[in-house]
């Protein structure tokens, strides 16, 4: 009984269990973490690769299951060699190396079993990974990229090969007296400007050797010039040319620099050429000075160089590869900013070193005085806007050194940006139409050369320094222009001043001619001086122009100056024969003795003529300009040669005063004595008070110009020019018009062509009149 009765409660009980298993499966925890997994109803456990931070099975629903990183040390697996571990969430798998491949073709696997990894030859795979002219070289792993002879890997990448520039970097085995030139993949090696091959050297390669042929220039005399001074000069030049060496170049450039200091210092016969012969000598000084010092500046080790010789002269040039920015250059004279493009030259990129430089003479000036200036269209027109007339001209002073600018570029007559100057000079001397600007020595189709201002222009100036633009290079220099400004006002009361008195001086002249009346010695006296008045100032109104008013005068010119000298002299010494005369007829008035008419044309032309002569043979031997005035055909005054024409006028004008004294006070002497001779005493004090008159009138006129001094005066140069063209009318009046003998001809020429009988009318009023003239007896003076 009792086995039977167990079977049925032993399959109760396990019918019990399976049902409590079914129950608990079906049990599930729903509140586990991101990658785990439920174990029943409330414990969780995370998935294959991840773990948690606690224990394996775990009841907090906020636990965190991470991933589980194989490949990290300790390493729980192994890829083997030339492999690497790749770690995914939750798992891993295995790549091979870089550099490295599968040989299956594949791209990972899971175990060291299955790593078949091999080397990839990069360089068959893609022929072009390595980039222009270099080889490519495979490596186990890797590659390698090796550039061509001449190449260097770039180091931003390193597939690329550049050039190296074997010039700039010293790599080069050229010559010292080549110049290293680069090319792609190499250099060359090229002579220096006015270098040559020694025989058996080619032009090109590393042996390449030269040696100097023109290190500068020689320069010869100009065709026609004789100069000892010159022929020194170019002497030492000539054996600078023959004894140099590139070692020794900087000792030629200061040779160089001395020698024309010597020349400039003491010029000697140079100041006696002919002004355009001088102006074309010293533009083939500038000129020659500026291609030897740029071709000696090649010779020159890289870097600054400066030179101050004693005799103020300075030179600052650079000599070094060409950058990308500005270079600045500066002396005590000077101050240059151009950028390094400008400098080099389009053509000269690729020839070495670039060279700046610039070289202050003061004593170039003593060569460029009295040049000429041409203003620039838009200059000339500012200047005729604010002067208010017609631009006839400038006389110039040079206030700064000459400066030569040198650059290896040759091409500098348009340059593609400007070049900044600032130049130190004298002090500005201040006046009506003066002006400082910036001028550039322009040479001329012969050779010679003038200041021009063209395609330069003035920044700024100020306390002895003024700064410039110039869109091209020559030599500079900052110079005072006066301007010489057409006063349209002044030369027409010039003109019909001047034509009233030549009809004056005409009428005077026929009058002292004609009327036979009044003819004595005191008439010849009138006569003469009449007509030096007259030619004077014919000549002076039809050529006191100069061709070019700021340039050199003419032969023309100068004939023109010295017969105006030579004519108002004459008229002054004519003037003093009167107070002569005057002399002999009220102080020696009954000795009856006075000069015949050949003393006094010997005396009243010949004495001008000798001081004339002795004024043109005194600038002739000096070499000065004495018969060439700065504006005009007339005394120059420089050197006191305008004190030739002065001196005398002034004496005469000083004697002829004296005269009238001593006349007046024997006048008045006569007059109280007992019985004095009224009639002639009367007739001398008209002719005194005559020739007071015209001494007053002629005397005062040229004394205005004596005051007419730098800078002009408006006023006095208006009072100036009408008195003097009003000298004929004033002598007219005065010897003509206010003699009674002359009205009395002239009535008589006036009836005569009115067709009456002036005898007629003469009896017929000699009657009347005779009373008249008896009580007027002072009349027969002609007053």
């Amino acid at each position: 009984m009792g086995g039977p009765l167990r079977l049925p409660g032993l399959l109760c009980v396990l019918l019990s269990l399976s049902r409590a298993g079914a129950q608990g499966s079906q049990a599930c925890n729903p509140r586990c973490p991101p990658n785990s997994e439920c174990v029943n109803a409330t414990a969780c456990r995370c998935k294959p690769g991840f773990a948690s931070s606690s224990t394996e099975i775990f009841t907090d629903p906020l636990e965190i299951c991470d991933d589980i990183n194989e490949c990290v040390p300790p390493m729980k697996v192994s890829c083997g060699k030339l492999a690497d571990c790749q770690n995914v969430e939750g798992s891993y798998y295995c790549t091979c190396s870089p550099g490295y491949e599968l040989r299956s073709g594949g791209t990972n696997f899971t175990n060291e079993s299955e790593n078949t990894c091999q080397d990839v030859d990069e360089c068959k795979q893609n022929p072009r990974i390595c980039k222009g002219r270099s080889t490519c070289t495979n490596t186990q792993g890797s590659y390698t990229c090796q550039c061509l002879p001449g190449f260097e890997l770039n180091p931003e990448d390193p597939k690329l090969c550049t050039d190296v520039d074997e010039c700039s970097s010293g790599q080069h085995q050229c010559h010292q007296s080549t110049i290293c030139t680069n090319t792609l993949g190499s250099y060359q090696c090229h002579c220096r400007p006015g270098w040559e091959l020694i025989p058996g050297s080619v032009n090109g390669r590393n042996s390449t050797i030269c040696k100097a042929v023109k290190p500068f220039f020689t320069w010869p005399l100009p065709p026609g010039v004789h100069s000892q001074s010159l022929s020194r000069f170019f002497e030492k030049v000539n054996n600078l040319h023959k004894d140099f060496k590139p070692v020794a170049a900087t000792d030629t450039i200061q040779n160089l620099i001395g020698a024309m200091d010597d020349l400039l210092k003491a010029p000697g016969d140079v100041e006696d050429i002919a002004l355009p012969v001088r102006h074309q000598v010293a533009t083939q000084l500038l000129l020659g000075l500026e291609q030897s010092l740029r071709t000696l500046a090649e010779s020159l080790p890289e870097g600054p160089f400066t030179y101050r010789s004693s005799s103020d002269t300075e030179l600052s040039l650079m000599n070094q590869k060409p950058g990308n920015g500005n270079v600045t250059l500066g002396q005590s004279h000077a101050r240059i900013h151009l950028d390094w493009a400008t400098a080099t030259g389009a053509g000269n990129s690729s020839t070495g070193t670039t060279v700046v430089g610039i070289l202050s003479n003061p004593n170039m000036g003593k060569l460029l005085v009295n040049a000429s200036l041409v203003l620039d269209p838009e200059k000339e027109e500012e200047v005729q806007k604010a002067h208010q007339g017609p631009f006839r001209g400038a006389r110039i002073q040079i206030l700064s050194p000459v400066n030569s600018v040198f650059l290896t570029n040759n091409d500098t007559e348009k340059l593609a940006s400007p070049v900044t100057f600032a130049f130190s000079h004298d002090g500005e001397i201040s006046g009506k139409r003066k002006e400082v600007i910036c001028a550039f020595w322009k040479i001329d189709s012969n050779k010679s050369g003038h200041w021009d201002t063209t395609g330069c222009w003035k920044l700024g100036s100020g306390d002895n320094s003024t700064t410039c633009q110039c869109n091209h290079l020559s030599s500079f220099a900052i110079l005072m222009a006066h301007y010489d400004i057409q006063d349209w006002k002044l030369e027409l009361i010039t003109k019909v001043g001047l034509s009233l008195s030549l009809v004056c001086l005409l009428l005077c002249i026929l009058t002292f001619l004609l009327v036979r009346p009044i003819q004595s010695s005191r008439t010849t006296v009138h006569l003469h001086l009449c007509v030096c008045l007259f030619v004077g100032s014919a000549i002076f109104l039809a050529g006191i122009e100069k061709e070019t008013p700021d340039g050199e005068a003419g032969p023309r010119c100068r004939l023109v100056a010295g017969l105006l000298h030579y004519c108002f002299l004459a008229a002054f010494c004519w003037m003093s024969l009167e107070g002569l005369v005057l002399y002999f007829l009220v102080v020696r008035v009954f000795h009856g003795q006075g000069l015949s008419t050949r003393w006094l044309c010997l005396i009243g032309y010949g004495v001008p003529l000798l001081i004339v002569a002795i004024s043109a043979a005194t600038a002739a031997a000096t070499a000065s300009e004495g018969y060439v005035g700065e504006t005009y055909c007339w005394l120059s005054k420089k050197h006191g040669f305008f004190w030739s024409f002065v001196g005398p006028l002034a004496f005469i004008i000083l004697c002829n005063a004296v005269i009238f004294v001593i006349t007046v006070w024997r006048l008045t002497q006569k007059f109280s004595e007992i019985n004095p001779d009224l009639k002639k005493l009367r007739k001398a004090r008209v002719l005194t008070v005559t020739a007071i008159a015209q001494l007053f009138v002629l005397g005062c006129t040229w004394v205005f110009g004596l005051f007419l001094f730098e800078p002009y005066s408006t006023v006095l140069t208006y009072i100036f020019t009408i008195l003097n063209c009003l000298q004929g009318l004033f002598l007219y009046v005065l010897l003509c018009l206010l003699n009674k003998k002359v009205r009395e001809e002239y009535r008589k020429w006036a009836c005569m062509v009115a067709g009456s009988k002036y005898s007629e009318f003469a009896s017929s009023t000699t009657g009347t009149s005779h009373n008249q003239t008896r009580e007027l007896r002072p009349s027969e003076s002609g007053m």
